[in-house]
């Protein structure tokens, strides 16, 4: 009898060998080899699956130098390893978490549509059309849905104001260009579940009377670029796209700045990826001056479980107005990396120490960075901060697209705020002079700082500097780079200390 194995297809697995270790199991006789996506384990990545009468039986890390002595040892029977994990679900990793947008990742083939339905899919868009356009922006706005690209805008209210804006065409734009460190939702969902994307889109286009998608993916995503182009075809071969509503992909050229949802839509329309000022938004005047939806792959992959269960079951989920899942991404310096979804209100100490098992090196954690390159620095006082988007601005953080970096003792914050500003002054468009300028005086100060000269004017120079940047830049990228360098400061102050350093050094 044929005996299915699944091994994953994921970026990060492939980075760890997954495509040699496939190869040699295909070789290993009356086997099936599925791809699939991640379940987002990555200390025990290549995670091989064996489907056996007692369900699927976990093995990992597998490398290619195990594979002999794991089929001498039944694995193809669920039989016993050092590397085996049992049952999947029942890992603690896993079993702690809420899955819902990423419920079918690692578990199902990506680009079988057959898996979809099979894990009762496709019911979201089937619901939207037996409710209409307006039940369906009613049923997404009583959920609570915020998007998950880290501004946290109700859903609902963005999808309603384009479908009330008049325009001779309107447009569904997903903003999968994720640059933020120790982010990977995107990427996991589009290379482990792209349907569910697809069928997200697709339902927001309905209603609001959008006919065309557009996916704005970062360059630096090969295998997402290429598995969301192939399930684009089978969509459309299925029937799912086409006549009413179509999705291309576009690839971006590396620039952080279009993650900013108008630099986006002008890099979609061929131009210099620059920040537009606001008013109009872009649900009333967007790509091509026509009324656009701007989402991220979360948000949208988040619709169709809320069409399928209904606003009540989504929204009991979470804490405040935070409400639903987050997938929140562990990275940088931690024992147990990996991505955890879980309902909005689990606190900042639970993530890191008791989910992400505290730091790899096993020194002390000093400091995470929640939000990317953008977010603030929240030192071990500051953990029982619950993860939500109120309780995060409350302690002048962000929790941004829910990427997680964690640092030992040995960080140096007088560094990591020059980081952030020689960042932004990379990466601005150049359109705005606080964001332009400031960056490079930030870095400036900076270094006159640890340098011993005069740091007490030169400390207030940098906070009125900050000031500036955050309520003169036109949008988040010189907006909140202070967060960053402020929380630094804040937290962290003795690395500013000439004397301090020279110690440490």
């Amino acid at each position: 009898m044929t005996v299915r194995v699944y091994v994953p297809r994921d970026a990060a697995a492939l980075a760890l060998g997954a495509d040699a270790v496939a190869g040699l199991l295909r070789q290993a006789g009356d086997v099936e080899v599925v791809r699939t996506g991640s379940r987002g384990l990555f200390w025990l990545e290549p995670m091989v699956e064996v489907a056996t009468a007692e369900g699927r039986i976990a093995y990992g890390p597998v490398t290619v130098a195990d594979i002999s002595g794991l089929l001498a040892a039944d694995m193809l029977v669920g039989g016993s390893h050092p590397l085996r994990l049992g049952r999947p679900e029942e890992l603690p990793f896993l079993a702690k978490q809420t899955r819902l947008t990423f419920a079918r990742c690692g578990i199902v083939d990506p680009l079988s549509l057959d898996d979809y339905r099979a894990n009762g899919e496709l019911r979201g868009i089937a619901r939207a059309r037996e409710i209409g356009p307006a039940a369906t922006i009613e049923l997404v706005t009583q959920s609570g849905l915020r998007g998950r690209g880290g501004a946290g805008f109700p859903t609902g209210i963005k999808w309603k104001t384009a479908a009330d804006a008049n325009g001779e065409r309107k447009f569904i734009v997903c903003n999968a260009d994720e640059g933020d460190s120790g982010t990977f939702a995107d990427r996991m969902l589009m290379e482990g579940d792209p349907f569910v994307l697809i069928e997200g889109m697709a339902i927001a286009g309905f209603a609001v009377g959008a006919t065309k998608g557009y996916v704005y993916t970062r360059s630096e995503y090969p295998h997402a670029i290429a598995t969301f182009n192939a399930a684009l075809d089978v969509a459309r071969r299925d029937g799912l796209l086409g006549a009413h509503f179509d999705i291309e992909q576009r690839v971006g050229a590396g620039a952080y700045v279009c993650g900013e949802e108008t630099s986006l839509l002008d890099s979609l329309e061929g131009k210099r990826g620059q920040v537009r000022a606001k008013p109009p938004l872009p649900a009333h005047k967007g790509l091509f001056g026509m009324p656009t939806v701007i989402n991220n792959v979360v948000s949208l992959a988040s619709v169709p479980i809320i069409l399928d269960k209904g606003a009540e079951f989504y929204r009991v989920i979470g804490t405040g107005r935070s409400r639903g899942t987050m997938p929140i991404q562990l990275a940088g310096n931690i024992r147990h990396g990996g991505l955890f979804e879980c309902g909005f209100g689990v606190t900042l100490g639970e993530l890191v120490n008791d989910i992400g098992g505290g730091t790899l090196s096993g020194r002390p954690v000093r400091a995470v960075q929640v939000g990317g390159p953008l977010g603030a620095y929240f030192p071990p006082a500051l953990f029982d901060t619950p993860f939500d988007y109120e309780a995060f601005a409350a302690r002048d953080g962000l929790i941004g697209h829910g990427g997680i970096v964690v640092f030992d003792d040995t960080v140096d914050l007088a560094k990591q705020a020059r980081f952030a500003m020689e960042f932004c002054a990379e990466e601005s468009c150049g359109k705005c002079t606080p964001c332009r300028i400031g960056s490079v005086r930030g870095m400036e100060v900076i270094d006159r700082i640890v340098a011993g000269q005069r740091p007490e004017a030169n400390l207030d120079l940098l906070r009125d500097l900050c000031h500036t940047m955050k309520f003169g830049s036109l949008c988040a990228l010189g907006g909140f780079i202070p967060y960053p360098v402020m929380s630094a400061l804040e937290h962290f102050p003795e690395d500013f200390r000439p004397a301090h350093r020279e110690a440490a050094e």
